[in-house]
Order: C-alpha cells, then structure tokens, then sequence
C-alpha cells in the first residue's frame, strides 16, 4: 500500500501515531488492560452496579462533543454503552490528549456507572487509556446491497458496523454446541476422521485435489464424513459423530460454498425410521434451546418445528404435486417420453430412477415449506443405501425439506459388501461416461464391510443451511465468517482486499484487446423498435444445478411479477456479486426452457477477446435508474 496523500484522514491519522511514538506514549506497546464489566452486564443489572467503578474496553463508534465535556459510545463484545468524560473527571490534559482519539480506536477506560439526567445508563469517565491506534476510517454506512460484496471480503468492518451480524454469529456457535449437547446426551462419541483423503467418497460431487509432497501422491480433500465414520461403526463404536469442514469443487450461490461445515453421525442397530425421529428431536431442540421456541421466521415464513414433521415418499409427492404416477411407468424408455411431453431435460445415460428425481426437483421441492421427510429414493441416485425388501428399485433413505430446500440427508446404510462392490462398479461406468460427480471404488472400505457392520442409520446435514434457517438468513455467505469469494479483479492469484477508504480509479488497459467487426448489415428501423429494453433490478440469482454455465436470475422488471431469465456468464460471475444490481434486459422475446427452466427473455452483455480468450462484462447500469425503465 503506498503512503496516503498529504493532508488525507488516513496521513493525520498516521501523523498522530508517529506523534504519540514520539512522546513516548506509544499504544502499541501496552500488551493488556484489566476488563471488569461489559456493556451488557452493566444494562442489564445496572440497580446493582449504580455507583461502582467499572473496567471496560472496547471501540470508541461515535461522539458528540460539548466543548469541556464529550459523550462518547464505547463498543464491546456485548454491544454499546454511553461514556461521559470531561474535564473534572479526567483532569485537563488527559481530556486534551483524549479530544485528539478518533472513531475506531480501542480505548481502556476506568470510570463510575450513573444514569445521565436524561435517564440513560453510563459510565462516568475517570481515566482513559488509548490501547490501540486505528489507522483506517470505518466506513460511515455499511448497510445495504451495495456494500454487500466489502461486508464478506472485510468481515471484520461487518462486525464491527452491524451488530446484528454479530449476533448471527453468536447463535452460529450457540447452534453447533446444542447440537454436541444433543449428541453427547445420546451417547455419541464425538471422533474425527481425515480431511485429505486418497478416495473422496460419499458424496455425489467434484472433488479439490492437492499433491501431497512427502509422499509425492496426488491426493483429495474429503467431500465427506461418511465412509471413515462407517468404518468406526465396523470397529464397534456404535454411536458416532463428526461436525468438519468438507470441501466440494462447485459453484457458488446463496446455498452453496465450496468449503462448508458438514454434521454426519451413524448409529448401529436402527434404520433410517430411528434417523428420522432423532433429526426430528435434534431440530426441535436446536431450535428451543438457541431460539427459545419452535416457531421460527424465514424469509415470508413462519416455519413450525413443533409439530410432528410430515412424511412422504418421492413417487407420492412426484403424483401429488406433478399428477404422474411413477408407480405406474414401467421402463426407462416411458420416464423418458413423460419427460419429454414436460420438456424436462435429461442426459442419455439417465434411467428411470434419474428421471423420478427430476420430475422432483422440478416440480416438487418448491412446495416443501414446512418440514416433510422426502423418503425411499430411487436406487440410482443413492450408491451407498440399503434397498426396500419390498421395492429393490428404491432405497431407504430420506431428505428433510424446509421452505424447498434440502436440509438432510440420510440412509438405512447399505452394509452388504456384495451390493456395495455392484453400486461401486456401477458409479466408475458413470465416470467413465463423464459424470465428474460419480464416487471411485473404494477398498479399504469394502474390506471393513466384509469384516461385517451391523444395520446402521446414518445422518448427514449442513450446518451452514440449520444456521441460515435459525438466523433467518437468505444467503449461506450471511453465516459463513469468511466465505469464498473471487479474487478481485477476477484473478486467479491472491489479491489484496479493498480498502475501506476509497480507491482511486482502476486504469484499464485496452491496447491488445480485440472486439467484433461493426456490422455492416443495415437494420431496418421498424424491426429494431420491436426489441422491448428495459432496466431490471437483480433481486436473486443463484447457479442452476447440474449446469456449470447458467445463472437463473429473478427480475424486477417494474411490473408485480418476477421475471426469470436464465443466462450462461457462471465462468465469469458468481451469482451473489449480481444481487442488487441494475442490469438490462430484452424483455419481448418469447420464453424459452433452458435445463427445465422457462427464461422469458435475454440480460445484455458486452464481449471482447484479449490472448484468445473471450471476455464477458454484463451489462449494468446506474442503480438510480428505475425496474422496468425503458431504453430508447
């Protein structure tokens, strides 16, 4: 970073430190100050602490000054509190030296807690310490859309600007220790298994792949808990359970993150019935013990915990809400038709069973506001589940649903060596047919299955999505401290983050870039006026699963319905850097499905070509410009 300009806050705030040094009152030289009360602690139990003198630290976040006395709001880790300090109380030059302290500085502080006569609790200041030296300016708003992208990459001002952000995280840890509590009252044992792995199994997804250099072996970071807790239960540890981070090479949405925190357990002697009761119990309690009720607000919902969750199995709900029983269709070449009649679109390789979970995810999971156990899932789909005695075809296993999305995953777990060998064999001919997500075979995993499990239920579920539930959160980066993001500029290398204080202007250069010939082709005036343009408002946009190209935006476009509009830009934006964003958009075309999804229209973007890659730029506008303005 280079030296700020001459006469700029961030140069005073500089020319104070060098100052303070020079006088050999230093503040980075103090290694601790005593805190004996919080902000919190002397709200809320002030008749106690009326008159006693109190310790705090915090963040000086504002100041009113009177001339010989300032108010000062002090910001800890509980929250904020009123300080009083003037000249009396601190006597003349420690007030002085104080006077010249900005917002942001980490103060220490002495002083008796009263209430001011307009009745509001404080500290009455009698000695002040600058711990800590801020040398950036906070930002004087940090709220809303347009700041969203800073709030995530520099966390740090984001808890220190909004509290409500600090609160999210606080019930994020009150979240994962109610849930070891629940655990542990269970008799669960806690273990923990690898993070880089030789086979990244359990789990239909991309893996991250690394080389590990003393063994000079490429090797994978787990997408995954399931297959070395599965080998405890071999062991004879009957009940376990693991909260780690796992990683998966996907895109990145409001509910995914490549790197996310994963909940698995698996208990011997059950089924996947036992799995729904103790989910059921484990949600119920979560959500008591954290939120002190059951009935929980998200998004336009009021979702109820406590009611007995409802259960359905994927062909009930596939007939009650897509009216095709599937019960009914008697081969893959008839699920292919009925996909083709709803313009569905599959893959070749797809069967009967893929096709069941398409109609489903199309169809169904929007409905699945409340909580509702999806079960016994087609065979397909679920490489390391126990079949139905009844129903080979299908499996047991289930998913929670809540407000459409899935929650939890979870089988009666497939403990038969042989069938397993078979599934294996049948995931390396998906691999071989380019599904990246297919699971390699596993040996060392056979091999404990054939020194015998006993029949085990397991469960496996994001942490990330129970706290976005329980904070009402629309986004997982809202609940992710450091969430992933794309370096800035859109380099692949580390790069810096931005300041806080404004950046001077990005000088770009455009000498070897290349652009399309300007048409010659004359375009009647008439034909042209037919193409509808107008400005939308990004309110939502999120990658289209199995797509690793298409981004599904949802529009306003100043009518009182939501335009969607698929567009294929995922190589070059991440979906929550659009949100908030005014773009441009033809709005007249006639709808077209794009992956089983209708996009009513086309978003307006600019292409070049620099070192014989294309580049991509959407087309985005000034936000002051209203939805559904027209362009003329």
């Amino acid at each position: 970073m280079g030296a700020p300009a001459e006469g700029s806050e961030l140069a005073v705030r500089r020319q104070k430190l060098e100052r303070l040094k020079a006088e050999g009152r230093d503040p980075f030289v103090i290694t601790k100050f005593e805190v004996s009360a919080h902000a919190a602690d002397i709200q809320q139990d002030f008749e106690r602490m009326e008159g006693q003198i109190v310790s705090l630290a915090g963040r000086l976040m504002g100041r009113r000054d009177m001339g010989k006395a300032n108010f000062i709001d002090l910001q800890d880790k509980t929250g904020r509190i009123q300080i009083f300090a003037n000249i009396g109380g601190l006597g003349e030059e420690a007030f002085a030296e104080f006077k010249k302290w900005d917002i942001g500085d980490i103060i220490g502080l002495t002083g008796e807690v009263f209430r001011t006569r307009r009745g509001e609790i404080s500290v009455k200041a009698q000695k002040m310490t600058l711990l800590s030296k801020s040398l950036q300016p906070l930002p004087e708003k940090f709220h809303g859309l347009t700041d969203t992208d800073t709030r995530y990459r520099q966390r740090y001002i984001d808890l220190i600007m909004n509290q409500d952000v600090r609160e999210t995280f606080i019930k994020r840890s009150a979240i994962i220790r109610e849930i070891r509590n629940f655990l542990d009252g269970q008799d669960f044992v806690e273990v923990e298994t690898p993070m880089l792995v030789a086979n990244a199994g359990g789990a239909a997804a991309r893996p991250f792949s690394t080389h590990y250099n003393a063994l000079d072996e490429d090797i994978k970071l787990r997408i995954s808990l399931e297959l070395y807790l599965k080998r405890l239960i071999v062991g004879g540890l009957d009940r376990v359970y693991e909260i780690g981070r796992v990683f998966r090479n996907e895109g990145l949405d409001t509910r995914h993150n490549p790197e996310f925190t994963l909940m698995e357990l698996y208990q011997a002697y059950t089924d996947y019935n036992g799995m729904m009761d103790l989910t059921e119990n484990m949600f119920r309690h979560v959500a008591q013990k954290v939120c002190g009720t059951t009935l929980i607000p998200y998004a336009d919902a009021m979702i109820d915990l406590g009611k007995p969750f409802e259960r359905m199995t994927m062909t009930e709900a596939v007939k009650k809400y897509a009216g095709v029983d599937f019960d009914q269709v008697p081969d893959t070449a008839a699920a292919k038709k009925l996909a083709d009649e709803r313009e569905l679109h599959y893959e070749e390789r797809h069967t009967k069973g893929d096709i069941l979970n398409l109609f489903f995810e199309e169809y169904v999971e929007e409905h699945l506001i409340q909580p509702v156990f999806i079960m016994d899932h087609p065979v397909e789909i679920s490489p390391l589940t126990k079949r139905k005695p009844d129903k080979p075809d299908y499996v047991e296993r289930f998913e929670l649903f809540i407000y459409g999305r899935e929650m939890c995953n979870a089988y009666s777990e497939l403990n038969d060596p042989v069938d397993q060998r078979e599934r294996f064999a049948e995931q390396e001919k998906l691999l071989a047919q380019g599904d990246e997500e297919a699971n390699h075979t596993d040996e060392d995993f056979l091999t404990a299955l054939e020194i015998g499990m006993p029949p085990t239920g397991g469960i496996g579920y994001g942490i990330d999505r129970l706290v976005m539930l329980l904070t009402n959160s629309p986004a997982i980066r809202d609940v992710l401290l450091f969430p992933t993001m794309k370096s800035i500029g859109g380099e692949k290398k580390a790069a810096a983050a931005p300041s806080a204080a404004a950046a001077p202007a990005e000088k770009i250069d455009f000498s070897q870039v290349k652009v399309e010939p300007i048409f010659e082709e004359l375009v009647d005036f008439e034909t042209f006026s037919k193409s509808d343009f107008r400005a939308v408002k990004i309110e939502a946009c999120e990658a289209v699963p199995k797509s690793k190209k298409l981004l599904k935006f949802t529009l306003n476009d100043g009518t009182d319905r939501r335009r969607t509009i698929l567009s294929g830009i995922h190589e070059y934006y991440e979906p929550e850097e659009l949100v908030g964003k005014t773009a441009i958009a033809i709005v007249n075309l006639p709808p077209r499905k794009m992956m089983g999804i209708s996009s009513e229209g086309m978003l307006i973007s600019a292409v070049h070509e620099q070192d014989g890659r294309e580049g991509l730029n959407l087309l985005m506008v000034d936000d002051r410009i209203p939805a559904g303005a027209k362009l003329y």
